[in-house]
Protein backbone atom coordinates (compact mmCIF):
# COMPACT_ATOMS: atom_id res chain seq x y z
CA UNK A 1 0.00 0.00 0.00
CA UNK A 2 1.27 3.45 -0.89
CA UNK A 3 1.36 5.94 2.20
CA UNK A 4 2.05 9.18 -0.33
CA UNK A 5 -0.29 12.00 0.12
CA UNK A 6 -0.55 13.96 -2.42
CA UNK A 7 -2.47 17.39 -2.41
CA UNK A 8 -3.74 19.45 -5.73
CA UNK A 9 -4.21 22.38 -6.70
CA UNK A 10 -5.98 24.56 -7.74
CA UNK A 11 -6.82 26.66 -10.52
CA UNK A 12 -6.84 21.73 -10.28
CA UNK A 13 -5.42 24.51 -11.71
CA UNK A 14 -3.43 24.51 -14.11
CA UNK A 15 -3.00 20.69 -15.12
CA UNK A 16 -1.74 18.82 -17.71
CA UNK A 17 -4.63 16.97 -19.49
CA UNK A 18 -2.14 15.34 -21.65
CA UNK A 19 -1.47 14.75 -18.99
CA UNK A 20 -1.97 15.60 -15.59
CA UNK A 21 -5.27 15.24 -15.14
CA UNK A 22 -5.83 15.77 -12.06
CA UNK A 23 -4.63 19.36 -10.09
CA UNK A 24 -6.65 20.96 -7.89
CA UNK A 25 -9.32 19.31 -8.24
CA UNK A 26 -8.05 15.74 -7.30
CA UNK A 27 -5.42 17.03 -5.93
CA UNK A 28 -5.68 19.14 -4.89
CA UNK A 29 -3.77 16.49 -4.20
CA UNK A 30 -2.01 13.30 -4.79
CA UNK A 31 -3.49 11.39 -2.35
CA UNK A 32 -1.98 8.17 -1.31
CA UNK A 33 -3.21 4.76 -2.33
CA UNK A 34 -5.22 2.64 0.30
CA UNK A 35 -7.69 -0.05 -0.19
CA UNK A 36 -11.02 0.30 1.60
CA UNK A 37 -11.94 -2.55 3.94
CA UNK A 38 -14.28 -0.63 5.45
CA UNK A 39 -14.72 1.64 8.69
CA UNK A 40 -16.70 -0.02 11.58
CA UNK A 41 -18.50 3.32 12.80
CA UNK A 42 -22.34 3.24 12.77
CA UNK A 43 -23.96 5.38 10.01
CA UNK A 44 -25.81 8.06 11.02
CA UNK A 45 -27.25 8.47 6.58
CA UNK A 46 -30.23 7.01 6.01
CA UNK A 47 -29.99 4.00 4.32
CA UNK A 48 -33.43 2.83 3.98
CA UNK A 49 -34.41 5.51 2.32
CA UNK A 50 -31.21 4.88 -0.51
CA UNK A 51 -32.76 1.43 -0.61
CA UNK A 52 -36.21 2.04 -0.67
CA UNK A 53 -35.11 4.56 -3.80
CA UNK A 54 -33.55 2.10 -5.56
CA UNK A 55 -35.71 -0.49 -5.24
CA UNK A 56 -38.28 1.84 -6.77
CA UNK A 57 -36.57 2.74 -9.85
CA UNK A 58 -35.61 -1.08 -10.46
CA UNK A 59 -39.08 -2.05 -9.44
CA UNK A 60 -41.27 0.68 -11.78
CA UNK A 61 -38.98 2.84 -13.81
CA UNK A 62 -40.17 2.89 -17.57
CA UNK A 63 -37.20 1.15 -18.99
CA UNK A 64 -36.40 -2.10 -17.73
CA UNK A 65 -33.11 -2.04 -18.88
CA UNK A 66 -31.25 -0.45 -16.63
CA UNK A 67 -27.63 -0.11 -16.23
CA UNK A 68 -27.26 -1.11 -12.91
CA UNK A 69 -23.31 -0.18 -13.20
CA UNK A 70 -23.72 3.32 -13.91
CA UNK A 71 -26.74 3.76 -11.40
CA UNK A 72 -24.27 2.45 -8.69
CA UNK A 73 -21.66 4.83 -9.67
CA UNK A 74 -24.04 7.50 -9.75
CA UNK A 75 -25.22 6.85 -6.05
CA UNK A 76 -21.69 6.99 -4.77
CA UNK A 77 -20.88 10.19 -7.13
CA UNK A 78 -24.42 11.78 -4.98
CA UNK A 79 -22.85 11.00 -1.98
CA UNK A 80 -19.82 12.54 -2.82
CA UNK A 81 -20.85 15.48 -3.97
CA UNK A 82 -23.28 16.21 -1.59
CA UNK A 83 -20.43 17.05 0.93
CA UNK A 84 -20.03 20.33 -0.75
CA UNK A 85 -15.92 19.64 -1.23
CA UNK A 86 -14.81 20.43 -4.39
CA UNK A 87 -11.77 18.26 -3.88
CA UNK A 88 -13.32 15.29 -3.21
CA UNK A 89 -14.65 13.15 -5.55
CA UNK A 90 -15.57 9.60 -7.07
CA UNK A 91 -13.98 8.38 -9.62
CA UNK A 92 -14.87 5.19 -11.71
CA UNK A 93 -12.48 2.52 -12.69
CA UNK A 94 -11.36 3.76 -16.24
CA UNK A 95 -11.16 7.68 -14.23
CA UNK A 96 -9.08 6.06 -11.49
CA UNK A 97 -6.96 4.62 -13.72
CA UNK A 98 -6.06 7.43 -15.69
CA UNK A 99 -5.64 9.33 -12.42
CA UNK A 100 -2.92 6.87 -11.34
CA UNK A 101 -0.87 6.52 -14.81
CA UNK A 102 -0.93 10.89 -14.19
CA UNK A 103 0.55 10.55 -11.53
CA UNK A 104 3.45 9.05 -13.28
CA UNK A 105 3.42 11.66 -15.88
CA UNK A 106 2.52 8.80 -18.63
CA UNK A 107 -0.72 8.65 -20.60
CA UNK A 108 -2.30 8.92 -24.03
CA UNK A 109 -3.49 12.48 -24.58
CA UNK A 110 -2.52 15.43 -26.65
CA UNK A 111 -0.41 17.11 -24.81
CA UNK A 112 -1.23 20.29 -22.96
CA UNK A 113 -0.94 22.05 -19.59
CA UNK A 114 -4.29 23.85 -18.68
CA UNK A 115 -5.70 26.46 -16.08
CA UNK A 116 -9.11 26.16 -14.49
CA UNK A 117 -11.16 29.29 -13.60
CA UNK A 118 -15.14 29.40 -13.70
CA UNK A 119 -14.48 30.34 -17.41
CA UNK A 120 -12.91 28.05 -19.96
CA UNK A 121 -10.32 26.32 -19.26
CA UNK A 122 -6.76 28.03 -20.63
CA UNK A 123 -3.85 26.20 -22.47
CA UNK A 124 -0.82 27.39 -20.26
CA UNK A 125 1.47 25.45 -22.26
CA UNK A 126 2.12 22.14 -24.83
CA UNK A 127 4.66 19.72 -24.26
CA UNK A 128 7.56 19.63 -27.20
CA UNK A 129 6.91 17.28 -29.63
CA UNK A 130 3.21 16.19 -28.80
CA UNK A 131 -0.09 16.32 -30.82
CA UNK A 132 -0.73 19.83 -29.56
CA UNK A 133 2.39 21.21 -30.18
CA UNK A 134 2.07 19.90 -33.81
CA UNK A 135 -0.91 21.33 -34.20
CA UNK A 136 -0.30 24.88 -33.38
CA UNK A 137 -2.08 25.21 -29.93
CA UNK A 138 -0.67 27.97 -27.99
CA UNK A 139 -0.67 29.22 -24.09
CA UNK A 140 -3.72 31.25 -24.06
CA UNK A 141 -6.27 29.60 -26.26
CA UNK A 142 -9.27 28.66 -24.67
CA UNK A 143 -10.91 25.52 -24.76
CA UNK A 144 -14.47 26.04 -25.81
CA UNK A 145 -15.48 23.10 -26.96
CA UNK A 146 -13.83 19.49 -26.94
CA UNK A 147 -16.04 17.41 -29.19
CA UNK A 148 -19.67 18.63 -28.77
CA UNK A 149 -19.29 19.55 -25.11
CA UNK A 150 -19.03 22.82 -23.92
CA UNK A 151 -16.54 23.37 -21.53
CA UNK A 152 -17.38 26.50 -19.55
CA UNK A 153 -16.57 26.16 -15.35
CA UNK A 154 -15.74 22.07 -16.34
CA UNK A 155 -13.36 20.79 -13.32
CA UNK A 156 -10.27 19.02 -14.32
CA UNK A 157 -11.32 15.30 -14.03
CA UNK A 158 -13.84 16.29 -16.53
CA UNK A 159 -11.56 17.95 -18.55
CA UNK A 160 -9.33 15.21 -18.54
CA UNK A 161 -11.89 12.36 -19.64
CA UNK A 162 -12.78 14.23 -22.63
CA UNK A 163 -9.58 14.96 -23.81
CA UNK A 164 -7.16 11.75 -22.89
CA UNK A 165 -8.14 8.82 -24.70
CA UNK A 166 -6.60 5.68 -26.46
CA UNK A 167 -3.33 6.08 -28.01
CA UNK A 168 -4.33 6.75 -32.15
CA UNK A 169 -7.94 7.77 -31.70
CA UNK A 170 -8.62 11.38 -32.54
CA UNK A 171 -10.13 14.46 -30.26
CA UNK A 172 -11.73 17.72 -32.14
CA UNK A 173 -11.20 20.83 -30.18
CA UNK A 174 -12.69 23.85 -30.45
CA UNK A 175 -10.21 26.78 -29.33
CA UNK A 176 -10.44 30.68 -28.96
CA UNK A 177 -7.90 32.75 -29.82
CA UNK A 178 -8.09 36.69 -30.00
CA UNK A 179 -11.32 36.59 -30.91
CA UNK A 180 -11.53 34.05 -33.28
CA UNK A 181 -12.76 30.26 -33.21
CA UNK A 182 -10.56 27.91 -34.15
CA UNK A 183 -11.87 24.09 -35.39
CA UNK A 184 -8.56 21.71 -34.52
CA UNK A 185 -8.76 17.49 -34.79
CA UNK A 186 -5.79 16.51 -33.22
CA UNK A 187 -4.69 12.03 -32.77
CA UNK A 188 -3.74 11.53 -29.66
CA UNK A 189 -0.65 9.89 -29.06
CA UNK A 190 1.30 8.04 -25.64
CA UNK A 191 2.75 11.10 -23.57
CA UNK A 192 5.35 10.76 -20.80
CA UNK A 193 5.81 14.44 -19.88
CA UNK A 194 8.73 15.50 -16.98
CA UNK A 195 7.79 17.15 -14.11
CA UNK A 196 10.97 19.66 -13.55
CA UNK A 197 12.61 21.20 -16.72
CA UNK A 198 15.73 23.43 -15.72
CA UNK A 199 18.10 25.92 -17.47
CA UNK A 200 20.54 28.23 -16.92
CA UNK A 201 19.88 31.82 -17.70
CA UNK A 202 20.67 36.04 -17.50
CA UNK A 203 24.09 35.69 -15.75
CA UNK A 204 24.49 32.45 -14.20
CA UNK A 205 21.04 32.19 -12.79
CA UNK A 206 19.81 28.34 -12.36
CA UNK A 207 16.20 28.30 -13.86
CA UNK A 208 14.30 25.35 -12.30
CA UNK A 209 10.02 24.63 -13.15
CA UNK A 210 8.07 22.29 -11.44
CA UNK A 211 5.36 21.47 -13.60
CA UNK A 212 3.61 19.09 -11.13
CA UNK A 213 4.72 17.28 -7.63
CA UNK A 214 4.84 13.65 -8.98
CA UNK A 215 6.40 10.26 -7.88
CA UNK A 216 9.64 11.00 -10.00
CA UNK A 217 9.79 14.68 -8.80
CA UNK A 218 12.30 14.33 -6.33
CA UNK A 219 14.49 12.85 -8.42
CA UNK A 220 14.22 14.87 -11.48
CA UNK A 221 14.27 18.17 -8.86
CA UNK A 222 17.79 16.62 -7.52
CA UNK A 223 19.29 15.70 -11.14
CA UNK A 224 18.10 19.48 -11.70
CA UNK A 225 20.34 20.74 -9.14
CA UNK A 226 23.16 19.08 -9.30
CA UNK A 227 23.49 19.36 -12.98
CA UNK A 228 22.88 23.23 -12.50
CA UNK A 229 23.91 24.44 -9.41
CA UNK A 230 28.12 24.35 -10.04
CA UNK A 231 28.64 28.05 -11.07
CA UNK A 232 25.62 29.12 -10.20
CA UNK A 233 24.89 32.34 -8.87
CA UNK A 234 21.18 31.95 -7.57
CA UNK A 235 18.37 30.22 -8.34
CA UNK A 236 14.69 30.96 -10.16
CA UNK A 237 12.18 28.03 -8.86
CA UNK A 238 9.29 28.85 -10.75
CA UNK A 239 5.97 27.03 -10.00
CA UNK A 240 3.94 29.10 -11.91
CA UNK A 241 0.57 27.25 -12.79
CA UNK A 242 1.76 24.03 -10.71
CA UNK A 243 -1.35 22.55 -9.21
CA UNK A 244 0.36 20.51 -6.49
CA UNK A 245 0.94 16.78 -5.83
CA UNK A 246 2.91 14.13 -3.82
CA UNK A 247 3.14 15.81 -0.36
CA UNK A 248 6.76 14.11 -0.23
CA UNK A 249 8.12 15.26 -2.95
CA UNK A 250 7.00 19.04 -1.65
CA UNK A 251 9.06 17.89 1.79
CA UNK A 252 12.35 16.32 -0.59
CA UNK A 253 11.91 19.92 -2.40
CA UNK A 254 12.03 22.59 0.69
CA UNK A 255 14.53 20.08 2.33
CA UNK A 256 17.00 21.52 -0.65
CA UNK A 257 17.25 25.20 0.65
CA UNK A 258 16.60 24.18 4.33
CA UNK A 259 18.74 23.03 6.83
CA UNK A 260 16.41 22.21 10.06
CA UNK A 261 12.98 23.19 11.21
CA UNK A 262 9.52 22.25 10.11
CA UNK A 263 7.97 21.98 6.34
CA UNK A 264 4.63 21.85 7.38
CA UNK A 265 2.04 20.43 9.69
CA UNK A 266 -1.13 17.93 8.84
CA UNK A 267 -3.61 17.71 11.07
CA UNK A 268 -6.91 15.34 10.83
CA UNK A 269 -10.60 15.98 11.55
CA UNK A 270 -9.78 15.25 15.72
CA UNK A 271 -7.06 18.02 15.64
CA UNK A 272 -4.45 15.45 15.60
CA UNK A 273 -1.19 16.83 14.25
CA UNK A 274 1.41 15.21 11.81
CA UNK A 275 4.59 17.36 11.34
CA UNK A 276 6.85 17.31 9.14
CA UNK A 277 10.89 17.90 9.28
CA UNK A 278 13.28 19.11 7.24
CA UNK A 279 15.50 15.66 5.84
CA UNK A 280 17.76 14.57 3.54
CA UNK A 281 20.68 16.52 1.03
CA UNK A 282 20.01 20.26 1.17
CA UNK A 283 22.06 21.00 -1.96
CA UNK A 284 21.35 24.41 -1.86
CA UNK A 285 20.90 25.80 1.77
CA UNK A 286 22.67 29.61 1.11
CA UNK A 287 22.45 30.32 -2.41
CA UNK A 288 19.88 32.98 -3.00
CA UNK A 289 16.40 31.47 -4.35
CA UNK A 290 13.40 33.31 -5.54
CA UNK A 291 10.08 31.78 -6.28
CA UNK A 292 7.62 32.58 -8.73
CA UNK A 293 4.05 31.85 -7.80
CA UNK A 294 0.36 33.00 -9.66
CA UNK A 295 -3.30 31.91 -8.71
CA UNK A 296 -2.64 29.07 -9.83
CA UNK A 297 0.16 27.70 -7.89
CA UNK A 298 -1.73 25.28 -5.48
CA UNK A 299 -1.53 22.98 -2.90
CA UNK A 300 1.66 21.35 -2.91
CA UNK A 301 3.39 24.33 -4.77
CA UNK A 302 2.36 26.41 -2.15
CA UNK A 303 3.48 24.18 0.81
CA UNK A 304 6.83 24.94 -0.87
CA UNK A 305 6.37 28.65 -1.40
CA UNK A 306 5.14 29.25 2.00
CA UNK A 307 7.17 27.20 3.87
CA UNK A 308 10.70 28.71 2.08
CA UNK A 309 8.91 32.24 2.36
CA UNK A 310 8.48 31.78 6.16
CA UNK A 311 11.43 30.40 6.59
CA UNK A 312 12.65 33.13 4.79
CA UNK A 313 14.87 31.51 2.42
CA UNK A 314 13.10 32.82 -0.25
CA UNK A 315 11.32 35.34 -1.52
CA UNK A 316 8.13 35.04 -3.65
CA UNK A 317 7.88 37.08 -6.78
CA UNK A 318 4.48 37.01 -8.82
CA UNK A 319 0.50 37.63 -8.04
CA UNK A 320 -1.69 35.76 -4.77
CA UNK A 321 -2.09 31.80 -5.26
CA UNK A 322 -4.70 29.67 -5.41
CA UNK A 323 -5.38 28.70 -1.85
CA UNK A 324 -5.93 24.94 -1.19
CA UNK A 325 -5.06 23.76 2.24
CA UNK A 326 -6.38 20.56 2.33
CA UNK A 327 -5.01 17.08 1.41
CA UNK A 328 -6.70 14.65 0.11
CA UNK A 329 -6.56 10.90 -0.25
CA UNK A 330 -7.70 7.76 -2.40
CA UNK A 331 -10.18 5.03 -1.24
CA UNK A 332 -10.12 2.48 -3.75
CA UNK A 333 -13.25 0.21 -3.42
CA UNK A 334 -13.87 -3.28 -4.57
CA UNK A 335 -14.93 -2.56 -8.49
CA UNK A 336 -11.67 -0.98 -8.90
CA UNK A 337 -13.53 2.78 -8.55
CA UNK A 338 -12.12 5.25 -6.06
CA UNK A 339 -13.28 8.07 -3.54
CA UNK A 340 -11.00 10.56 -3.75
CA UNK A 341 -11.70 11.85 -0.28
CA UNK A 342 -10.30 15.31 1.50
CA UNK A 343 -9.13 14.26 4.97
CA UNK A 344 -7.04 16.40 6.56
CA UNK A 345 -5.96 20.08 6.38
CA UNK A 346 -2.26 21.51 6.10
CA UNK A 347 -0.67 24.67 7.55
CA UNK A 348 2.52 26.61 7.42
CA UNK A 349 5.75 26.06 9.99
CA UNK A 350 4.27 29.26 11.73
CA UNK A 351 0.81 27.79 11.93
CA UNK A 352 -1.03 29.73 9.82
CA UNK A 353 -3.32 28.32 6.77
CA UNK A 354 -3.22 29.32 3.04
CA UNK A 355 -6.94 28.06 2.78
CA UNK A 356 -8.97 30.22 0.71
CA UNK A 357 -6.62 32.63 0.88
CA UNK A 358 -3.63 31.95 -0.72
CA UNK A 359 0.10 33.00 -0.76
CA UNK A 360 1.23 37.01 -0.30
CA UNK A 361 4.42 37.05 -2.60
CA UNK A 362 7.06 39.61 -1.25
CA UNK A 363 7.05 41.14 -4.98
CA UNK A 364 4.05 41.61 -6.64
CA UNK A 365 4.32 41.43 -10.61
CA UNK A 366 1.68 40.53 -13.22
CA UNK A 367 2.31 38.62 -16.48
CA UNK A 368 -0.04 40.46 -19.06
CA UNK A 369 0.00 37.51 -21.20
CA UNK A 370 0.09 33.69 -20.77
CA UNK A 371 2.34 33.95 -23.78
CA UNK A 372 4.81 36.01 -22.45
CA UNK A 373 5.70 33.41 -19.72
CA UNK A 374 9.33 31.75 -20.30
CA UNK A 375 9.12 28.29 -21.67
CA UNK A 376 12.15 26.84 -20.59
CA UNK A 377 11.06 23.72 -23.14
CA UNK A 378 11.90 26.09 -25.78
CA UNK A 379 14.72 28.18 -24.58
CA UNK A 380 15.47 29.73 -27.75
CA UNK A 381 12.11 31.97 -27.44
CA UNK A 382 13.89 34.08 -24.38
CA UNK A 383 12.00 36.02 -21.65
CA UNK A 384 12.01 39.56 -22.35
CA UNK A 385 8.36 39.13 -22.05
CA UNK A 386 8.24 37.53 -19.25
CA UNK A 387 8.08 40.71 -16.40
CA UNK A 388 7.27 38.20 -13.07
CA UNK A 389 10.88 36.32 -14.21
CA UNK A 390 12.70 39.60 -15.08
CA UNK A 391 11.44 40.55 -11.58
CA UNK A 392 12.45 37.35 -10.16
CA UNK A 393 16.57 38.37 -11.44
CA UNK A 394 16.21 41.53 -10.60
CA UNK A 395 15.97 40.73 -7.02
CA UNK A 396 18.54 38.01 -7.36
CA UNK A 397 20.57 40.64 -8.40
CA UNK A 398 19.69 43.05 -5.50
Amino acid sequence: MNRRAALRGGAILGLLIVVFGAGVYTDQAYPEYLPYFGHRSASNVDLAELQQAIRLVQADYVDANLDTKKLSHGTVQGLISALGDPFSAYLDPDQYKKLQQSYQGRYSGIGIYLSFTAGYPVITGTVPGSPAAAAGLQAGDQIVKVGDKDMKGITSDQATTLIQGPDGTKVTLEISRGGQLLTKTLTRAEIHVPTVRSAVIANHVLYVRIYQFGTDTSTEFSSALSNGLPGAVGIVLDLRGDPGGFISAADDVISQFVTSGETFELRDRNGKRETHMVSGQHAAPTLPLVVLVDANSASASEIVAGSLQVHKRAKLVGTVTFGKGSVQQDFELTNGSDIHLTVKRWYLPNGQTIDHKGLQPDVTVTLANATDAYDVAVPSQGYAKDTQLNAALAVLAG
